[in-house]
């Protein structure tokens, strides 16, 4: 079976967040470092940051955004590689980003022709 591909992206709410301590943030950077070795072979592209500006594009019109009214931000993506979705949703459940409460990843199927 080939495996698929899947961009995983990243939500978070847009309430307040405290910054974490430096010793927090080395103890998260080594989590994710060891989720990243774990998964290489899973993880295509680990994405990047979407930065705060960007715009709405329909047929009729374009509008600023995103909007400060949105329940959530999108804030980043990645690309993953999977026999299945239920193997995607296993590397992502095992990353350290998900334990973040108030953030979820969306992992939708890229579909080729």
């Amino acid at each position: 079976m080939t495996d698929k591909t899947y961009m995983c992206i990243l939500r978070s709410g847009t309430g307040g967040c405290e910054k974490p301590s430096p010793s927090e943030m080395e103890l998260q950077y080594a989590k994710y470092q060891a989720w990243q070795q774990k998964f290489t072979n899973n993880i295509l592209d680990m994405g990047n940051k979407l930065g705060a500006a960007g715009s709405v594009v329909r047929h009729d019109s374009v509008n600023d955004g995103p909007f400060i009214e949105l329940k959530e931000i999108i804030g980043g993506y990645m690309m993953l590689t999977a026999a299945t979705l239920d193997e995607a949703i296993a590397v992502i459940q095992a990353s350290p980003m998900v334990a973040n409460e108030g953030t979820s990843i969306e992992i939708r199927e890229v579909c080729t022709r």
